[in-house]
């Protein structure tokens, strides 16, 4: 692969030379909205064939039948989208927090501490709780419109990030991209990880294109959405060391993002800490309650050396589902090189690297890696260089291949074979 993205210092150079955009100029951007139609339309048609190949094989296996509602159970297939995690999301929406540290009588081991709703985090329930008064849905439909609305404007703001950075044909690839990769299978589903994936998202395309502000306030929100946006606070802050040490624009701007940036995340952390009485209430809760915690990696690489060799004897073991996690992870690891090989801005390679660091460092359910990697969309850039040389008929065909397999690697596999 020959592409390369303008140099680092080119890159400054020339936005050195523009002049900063107006607040007008930002109105005129989302008033051209309708000029992403293309990207639209090529995400919506390759999401929608994965989402009927997954509620195909759930509804010809046939397990979901048999299981408890709040664990992949349910009446019909499409009921499993509102299970696991969705389930608590949908508590928050309708009956609020009740953040508290409840040991459980007599338990020794990893799990101390009965499961309580402040381990997720308030945006995402809040719009649902938000969409369902607006529309009188219920807190499922109201869930599933806004995981599906967010990835749509995921799916806009990743074809935003790479039109940005290479041209329109590799951005219409990278939104496909997003349809069908590993994980993907939450998108609609009643989960945060659209929601997440559109700001930051977009978070770094207005890193790129210099609106701190609006990076600031979309990098806080983030915060206010998963734990893991201390990645994205990171490469938003580090983005605006640069501007300052360049005096790119100013100061002020610049500095607001860097203080806006963190702000949700240290809230809720602050917020959950003060009514558990224990600052570190909500690490605690992740680790008592969900064996979730920082352990420099340890279980992953216990993980990637016990499959290959088909042992089965780690740590919350789901045997397929972590097959196509450790898939993922080698993925991950082969594209990072070559994401770096294109020298995009260092807002990206940042977020990337960190999310990853913050994924693979953490004691976890290895199976919902492939989730948790979900929002690494800069790795598409290097894949999205290639597919542009593609004519959009066999752009479609390819995709539309992963887009079919996409319904057992990204959906079945994780909610049926794996706990997402």
């Amino acid at each position: 692969m020959n592409e390369t993205i303008t140099p680092a210092s080119d890159w400054n150079a020339r936005l050195s030379e523009r002049p900063a955009p107006t607040d007008g100029e930002w109105r005129r951007l989302r008033g051209a909205i309708g000029e992403y139609t293309p990207a639209l339309t090529f995400y919506g048609a390759l999401k929608l064939i994965g989402f009927a190949s997954f509620m195909w094989l759930l509804d010809s296996a046939g397990n979901y039948r048999t299981k408890n509602p709040r664990f992949g159970g349910g009446a019909h297939p499409w009921d499993v989208l509102a299970t696991w995690d969705g389930w608590w999301y949908q508590q928050i929406a309708v009956h609020g927090y009740h953040p508290e540290l409840v040991r459980i009588p007599g338990a020794t081991g990893m799990i101390t501490l009965e499961g309580n709703s402040a381990a997720f985090f308030p945006l995402y329930p809040a719009l649902i709780r938000l969409a369902s008064e607006l529309t009188g849905l219920g807190s499922y439909g109201a869930g599933l419109l806004v995981s599906v609305l967010a990835s749509f404007a995921a799916a806009l703001g990743i074809y935003a990030v790479a039109a940005h950075l290479l041209d329109n044909r590799a951005g219409l690839a990278a939104a496909g991209l997003w349809a069908v990769w590993p994980g993907s299978g939450v998108e609609w589903a009643v989960y945060s990880d659209s929601l997440f994936v559109a700001l930051a998202a977009w978070a770094c395309h207005a890193v790129l294109t210099r609106r701190w502000l609006t990076a600031g306030l979309l990098t806080c929100a983030a915060g206010l959405n998963r734990p893991t946006a201390a990645a994205l606070i990171a490469a938003v802050a580090l983005g605006a060391l640069c501007a300052l040490r360049d005096r790119r624009d100013g100061t002020l701007r610049p500095l607001a993002a860097m203080v806006m940036a963190p702000l949700g995340l240290l809230a809720y952390l602050g917020w959950v800490g003060h009514r558990m009485g224990d600052y570190g209430g909500y690490f605690k809760l992740q680790s008592g309650a969900w064996a979730h915690e920082w352990d420099y990696g340890r279980q992953t690489l216990d993980v990637l050396t016990s499959i290959p060799v088909g042992k089965t004897t780690y740590l919350f073991a789901w045997p397929f589902a972590d097959l196509i996690s450790v898939c993922v992870v080698l993925l991950g690891i082969a594209l990072l090189p070559l994401l770096i090989r294109l020298r995009p801005p260092a807002v990206l390679i940042v977020y990337t690297v960190l999310t990853v660091a913050l994924v693979l460092g953490s004691q976890q359910i290895f199976s919902n890696v492939s989730r948790y990697l979900l929002p690494l969309f800069p790795l598409f850039l290097p894949l999205a260089a290639a597919l542009r040389r593609l004519s959009l008929a066999h752009q479609f065909t390819l995709l539309g291949i992963a887009a079919l397999a996409s319904g057992s690697y990204a959906g079945y596999a994780l909610f049926e074979l794996g706990v997402p």
